[in-house]
């Protein structure tokens, strides 16, 4: 008997070279196939009748083949079987496309299953490239992920053979099983390959759905538990009323709530592992001054990672600032600092003479040393790979790690997408941030566009054009970039205004200079592509028009947004867009509507699916086979909920009933850790 470790050439129908081409496709044991799910389902259960088929509509019909079938040599490469199909109800005239294979295997007089589209001429019903079945697979049929050696019927084939001569284990305990109300495992992997019916077809979802998101519950769950060691720097003293006090402003409760979370973990004696993800201008780097603070005055150091030297200064600067008057000194270290200056400010460091160290992934060189390191922290921490966190965490020993994000995640998925942190939100707005009204035209209306740009430069504001491009070569019709767009309104229309470019090809040292440029007000109107996207505080930046604005994501729409609004001035974003219907067209009602990252970022996953929006490999995530995390959320719901109350009562898995489920999670911690 096979299971589901026995490698694929032992199964029946498999020799060597089906062996690799099935490996091509990932599917190198017998269980790797049974879970090799279908892509789609073709229904040849629900038949109608030929005198009631309307034209336009996909269907399947049960007849009898009444003409010869008559080969017609078109062109090269080129060749039609036609032929006619009665049902007893009517006629209809079906043709292939250059399948002689097929067109061998059907015989006149013969009874057939034909499924496709009806179209309807002046010599009646037509059916073209329909797919076509022996009348005994008259119910739901699998269309598996072809390749170019394996065809869809293969794969079917090969899974009946793997079903009858193979035997599973349930990965889920039964107690789960059974407390979330799913089929068991045989009736589940019968029914997602060959369904007995709908309902059959939806139970069988159900609990592969529900398999896939424990076993990824679970997974995360125990690595967050490993991450819980215990934290070299305990945290005594709470001197957080303390650094309040020298604020010019009143932090948010959000905010208040961020430090709380945080100071709590790090006064625990375990590591702190937790993410602050806040909408754009939320407040973060209040949050993490607080820490910084605390940390210091306890007798620590802390370190800022950013992914640009002028976020960094800009950082450095704000710290500094805020930290004036105290004992609390801080550093910047980034790679176009002299040698002289780098060194004198590692050695600070070295000697505990400065407290905080901010800089880009300079800070991770090998000369860059710490007396004391307890806290480590990483701005837009989605600009740094897994690695380089980890490396910057290493300057420490077990210090606490805090990583930033201003991307806002719908919550329902906050827990899977980092479900190795802890999670505190910001979901407010510091007091005297402008407001930003937002508005959708068409390319019609851009003199009206360019007028209102220069009404906020002539009033003293700065604004931003952005592009969805940087070079003419990359164009698309009706596109410009932002180097073609720069050339004409820098010459013609704001040539009376001092307009800047700005793009990710540009030399670091190059796009840092216009930045600052712009942040200084050398620079009036900027030019510029989603480089901008994680950029300085400009406060005098009211006016952002955005074209072609279908081109791209909510989520990218609205990290852009928020690079105005900062300072005190009513701003303003424009998106400009000749694709007004559709998805297009409801994204840009989206963004036109809410200004709230949170429900924007829900309705970029509903409109462009889990896949598109997480960018899994991204944000750590690996492929879900047959789960989709906004779908199914409920499921996760349940799942989450399982996982937790199962590793209350085996937090090891050590238990005979979940050895499998072990198996599984050390499958999927290797999925996790490819990502």
């Amino acid at each position: 008997m096979l299971n589901s470790s026995t490698d694929i050439r032992f199964l029946k129908g498999v020799g060597a070279r089906r062996a690799e081409y099935l490996s091509d496709m990932g599917i190198d044991t017998v269980g790797a196939l049974l879970r090799f799910f279908p892509r789609r389902y073709e229904d040849f259960g629900k038949i109608k009748n030929i005198r009631d088929l309307i034209s336009g509509e996909f269907v399947c019909i049960k007849g009898r083949i009444t003409s010869d079938i008559r080969e017609h040599y078109i062109r090269k490469n080129m060749t039609l079987f036609k032929f006619a199909v009665s049902d007893l109800s009517g006629y209809i005239n079906i043709t292939i496309f250059n399948n002689k294979y097929l067109a061998a295997r059907l015989h006149i007089g013969s009874e057939y299953l034909f499924l496709g589209k009806v179209t309807l001429d002046g010599f009646g019903f037509n059916m073209s490239s329909p797919e076509i079945r022996e009348t005994s697979f008259e119910g739901i049929v699998p269309v598996y992920r072809a390749s170019s050696n394996m065809s869809s019927t293969a794969i079917e084939k090969l899974v009946r053979t793997a079903l009858s001569s193979a035997e599973l284990q349930e990965i889920l305990p039964e107690s789960v099983r059974t407390g979330n109300n799913l089929t068991d495992l045989s009736e589940a992997i019968q029914n997602i390959h060959f369904p007995k019916s709908r309902e059959a077809l939806d139970r069988a979802k159900k609990y592969f759905v529900f398999e896939e998101l424990f076993a990824l519950s679970t997974s995360l769950m125990l690595l967050k538990g490993k991450k819980k060691s215990s934290a070299s720097a305990v945290l005594s003293h709470n001197y957080t009323d303390e650094f309040y006090k020298t604020l010019k402003f009143e932090p948010t409760s959000a905010q208040r709530r961020a430090v709380a979370e945080c100071l709590c973990d790090m006064a625990s004696g375990r590591v702190m592992n937790r993410l602050i993800e806040g909408d754009v201008g939320s407040g973060k780097t209040l949050v993490a001054a607080a820490l910084m603070y605390n940390t210091a005055k306890c007798g620590y150091q802390s370190v800022l990672m950013a992914p640009t030297e002028i976020l960094a200064e800009q950082h450095f600067n704000s710290l500094s600032e805020l930290f004036e008057g105290s004992d609390i000194e801080c550093v910047l270290i980034t790679g176009s600092m002299k040698k002289r200056e780098k060194t004198a400010a590692i050695q600070k460091l070295i000697s505990s003479e400065a407290q905080i160290a901010v800089g880009t992934h300079a800070v991770l060189s090998d000369n860059v040393e710490f007396g004391n390191l307890a806290l480590v922290i990483t701005d837009e921490q989605h600009r740094f790979g897994v690695n380089q966190r980890a490396a910057l965490s290493l300057k420490g020993k077990n210090a606490h790690t805090l990583v930033m994000s201003a991307t806002p995640i719908p919550r329902t998925l906050g827990l899977i997408i980092y479900g190795d942190l802890d999670i505190s939100i910001l979901d407010e707005y510091p007091r005297g941030r402008g407001k930003i009204e937002s508005y959708v035209v068409t390319s019609e209306l851009r003199p009206r566009v360019y007028k209102y740009i220069k009404k906020h430069l002539n009033e003293g504001r700065q604004g931003y054009i952005v592009c969805p491009m940087v070079e003419e070569s990359e164009q698309m019709a009706g596109i410009k970039s932002a180097e073609e767009y720069f050339d004409d309104i820098s010459t013609g229309e704001f040539k009376d205004y001092k307009v800047g470019l700005l793009h990710g090809k540009m030399k670091s040292a190059d796009k840092d200079a216009v930045m600052r440029d712009f942040k200084d007000g050398r620079i009036q109107l900027l030019v510029c592509t989603t480089v901008i996207e994680v950029g300085i505080d400009v406060p005098n930046a009211a006016i952002m028009v955005i074209e072609n604005a279908e081109r791209f994501g909510l989520a990218g729409l609205h990290q852009l947004r928020g690079r105005i609004g900062r300072g005190k001035y009513a701003s303003t974003c424009i998106f400009v867009s000749d694709f007004d219907k559709g998805t297009a067209g409801e994204r840009l009602s989206v963004m036109k509507n809410t200004s709230d990252g949170f429900k924007i970022a829900e309705e970029d996953l509903r409109l462009r699916g889990p896949g598109d929006f997480l960018g899994q490999r991204q944000h750590g995530l690996p492929d879900l086979k047959i789960a989709d995390l906004y779908a199914d959320n409920d499921i996760l719901k349940l799942a989450s909920m399982a996982a937790a109350n199962l590793l209350e009562h085996d937090p090891k898995l050590k238990s005979k009933e979940n050895a499998k489920l072990r198996e599984a999670v050390i499958e999927m911690y290797k999925r996790l850790n490819e990502n």
